[in-house]
Order: structure tokens, then C-alpha cells, then sequence
């Protein structure tokens, strides 16, 4: 049974230019229906959910819960990528809330210039993301081929007699602690660099102190967490120069895990989120 009108919220997805062709549409939240609510050349990509359900302190309790946000997400997430493959969207943050069409339609008039700019941008590429990885273990056994330092201090300790050997390899053991990390900062910046040429716009996470992946207690560091914005054109040479860089590096101390295409997350300017009358 539908809901009384006092009882719905509009849930924003994002905005897109044109109307998408709905009938493919995939659900959204709560496996609520997709909508579209337009102001001339704007329109907002929306599902009615439950007033009750979605009221801020609701929302406040469920963003603390995993198991009530993930599959929020994902159909936010799963939404946004739909949109995005028919045409530019604006993606807005989860859980953008306006309390009925009214609503809606003034956020898009009063942010109409921004959302047109944002839509604009959008439509000049895709966005993929580039995350790479230190293999610590990998690295340790290269290390001394790109660090003078190290091949310095190793040169140094093999010909050295037994009890400076001693003393050479325990200052070798922490130069390379420090070596391995100069070296992956290194290499970060030369992707990052090497490959922002090739995109229209590239953007860099500030990178989490002990960010990482893997088992056991061995770390494996983020050395680059991008988003690449991407123009259809260029995605070959792009493609073929990040394989150069795989074949480079891939199997001598990193790894790397690029997807997309997603939604311009990164690249379209932010838009509040709603709670609007």
C-alpha cells in the first residue's frame, strides 16, 4: 500500500541532465522504486521511502550499524553507477533527504549554476580509481637496486670483516626500514605524476598512517589511494601506460588494483546533503 504523503521523504541519488530510461532502472534503497523529479534541464534521480524510517535520528542510529548502512550503500552506490553509464550525474552524499517534490525542485533551481558546472565537468570522463600497494617482503629483496643507500651499506658489509659485519648489517637492518618506505613514497609519486598526464584530472588521498591489506602480520601499505577522471578517448593509452607501470613494478614489491568506471565522486563539486523543507 503507498504511503500517505506526510509519511514519505525523497531520498536524492544524485542529479543528472536528462531523464535516464527508467524502465531498466534498478532499485534503490530498501528496494524502493526509481524516480525522476525535474526542473527544465535538471533532474534529481529519487525514490520515496518511509518517513518514520529515515528520520534523522533514525539515520543517525543506522550510520552506527554496518549491517543497516552496507546494503544502503551499495544500492546508493549501485544506483549512482547506472545513472552514470547513460550520461553525466552528480552524485550526491548518502542519505540526502528533502521532505517532498517541493523541496526537491527548489534545491534545484537555487543550485542550479553549481549543478550545471558540476554537470559539465562530469561529462568530460569516467572516473577509475588506482590503489597501490608496498609488499614489504617483495620490496626487501630489491630494495638495494633502487636505494644507493642500501647498496651502499650492503657493498660495505660484504666486504667487511666479521665483527664490523656485525655492526654494518644491524645499521643496515634499520636503513632499510626507512629506505623501504622513501621508496614506496617515491614510486607513489612517480605513478600518480606519470599518469595524471593521460587523465583530465587526477586526485590523491591523504593516505592512513597503517592503511593496509593482507593476512597475518605481515603490512602491506597503501602507497597511492587516486581517482583518475578519465575521457572515454583516453582510457586505451591510460590503460596501456598503467600496464607499462604494472610490468615494472608488479611483481617487484607492489601491487596494484584499478576499477572503475565509476560515478565522478572526486570531481564534481560537493552538494549538501538535504533534511530541506
Amino acid at each position: 500500500m503507498p504511503m500517505a504523503d506526510h509519511q514519505q521523504v525523497w531520498y536524492v541519488y544524485g542529479v543528472v541532465t536528462a531523464t535516464p530510461p527508467f524502465a531498466h532502472a534498478p532499485t534503490g534503497l530498501d528496494e524502493a522504486s526509481i524516480e525522476s523529479l525535474s526542473d527544465t534541464d535538471l533532474a534529481a534521480v529519487a525514490s520515496r521511502l518511509d518517513g518514520g524510517d529515515y528520520a534523522p535520528a533514525a539515520v543517525e542510529r543506522g550510520t552506527a550499524d554496518m549491517e543497516w548502512l552496507a546494503p544502503r550503500a551499495v544500492a546508493h552506490d549501485r544506483v549512482l553507477t547506472w545513472a552514470s553509464d547513460r550520461g553525466p550525474v552528480v552524485p550526491f552524499p548518502m542519505f540526502s533527504l528533502f521532505s517532498n517534490e517541493v523541496a526537491v525542485r527548489a534545491m534545484l533551481q537555487e543550485r542550479r549554476l553549481e549543478l550545471q558546472r558540476a554537470l559539465r565537468r562530469a561529462s568530460e570522463g569516467r572516473e577509475y580509481a588506482l590503489r597501490v600497494y608496498r609488499l614489504d617482503d617483495e620490496l626487501r629483496t630489491v630494495a638495494a637496486e633502487l636505494s644507493p643507500r642500501l647498496a651502499e651499506l650492503e657493498h660495505a658489509a660484504a666486504a667487511a670483516s666479521p665483527g664490523q659485519r656485525y655492526l654494518i648489517e644491524r645499521k643496515l637492518d634499520t636503513e632499510r626500514k626507512t629506505e623501504l618506505r622513501a621508496i614506496g613514497a617515491r614510486v607513489g609519486r612517480e605513478i600518480l605524476e606519470g599518469l595524471r598526464t593521460l587523465a583530465v584530472d587526477a586526485f590523491s588521498s591523504p593516505l592512513a598512517p597503517r592503511a593496509s591489506v593482507g593476512a597475518g602480520t605481515v603490512e602491506n601499505p597503501l602507497v597511492l589511494d587516486a581517482a583518475f577522471l578519465i575521457a572515454p578517448a583516453e582510457l586505451e593509452a591510460f590503460q596501456k601506460a598503467l600496464a607499462a607501470i604494472v610490468g615494472r613494478h608488479g611483481s617487484r614489491g607492489f601491487r596494484f588494483d584499478f576499477t572503475g568506471p565509476w560515478p565522478p565522486y572526486h570531481f564534481v563539486q560537493s552538494v549538501d546533503r538535504g533534511n530541506e523543507a
